[in-house]
């Protein structure tokens, strides 16, 4: 199964959070993170609590459920790499460092030119969560259609109830998901039509484990 690791800017905002972990519990994918950037999102999420009224401790025990839910996502021993790889910004050192130990083959963020090619150890890219979401929409449109239906069916607890179609507008016109969003209305579409029935008097034809028609 692919690896990658999840920078806190692309963990931050809540739905995009929500719908790329919610891929990962469809086995679409492995998510990575490190201990830098939990405790990155504890502050950020206790800063947007805050700002909207909600109570800050909220955020510990999102970090908490995230931990419990992924338990094996959480990369140890990558600190004596930091420092290692020359990047722009020193800080995001860590986000390389935690990917080499977790063998990934992405790390997924928005601070795409911080992380330079050219610096990146070799089999190591690094994708927008929009090339990201792409990417792993298109290995099973169906299972990713699964994940959004799973979102609805949670949503109203902190928030307004989402249908489906609401997500998917949400992701596509905030976060640039347009051609994930595709995807997976085709794959919607494509559940809804039933197959060709047969002229009365033809017999069905049968298909084989592959689609083909058997003969």
């Amino acid at each position: 199964m692919f690896t990658s690791l999840l920078d806190t800017c692309v963990l931050w905002p809540d739905l995009q959070r929500d719908f790329l972990l919610s891929l990962a519990i469809e086995g679409l994918y492995r998510p990575v993170w490190n201990s830098v950037v939990l405790e990155e999102l504890e502050y950020e999420q206790r800063a947007k609590l805050i700002e909207r009224g909600h109570e800050a401790d909220e955020a510990a025990k999102r970090i908490e459920q995230i931990r419990q839910h992924f338990d094996d996502a959480e990369v140890g021993g990558w600190e004596g790499l930091e420092g290692t790889y020359g990047l722009p910004d020193p800080d995001d050192e860590h986000l390389v460092a935690a990917a080499v130990v977790a063998n990934a083959g992405a790390v997924i963020t928005l601070n795409v030119r911080d992380l330079p090619p050219g610096k990146l150890p070799r089999g190591l890219q690094v994708l927008s969560p929009k090339e990201f979401a792409a990417n792993t929409v298109s290995l099973d449109p169906v299972r990713a259609c699964a994940a959004v239906a799973a979102i609805a069916k949670r949503s109203g607890r902190l928030g307004r109830v989402q249908a489906e179609e609401d997500i998917l507008e949400i992701l596509d016109r905030r976060y640039g998901m347009t051609s994930a969003v595709e995807m997976m209305r085709q794959a919607a579409v494509d559940l809804l039509v039933p197959p060709p029935q047969p002229r009365v008097g033809e017999p069905a034809t049968r298909f084989d484990a592959r689609g083909s028609a058997a003969k």
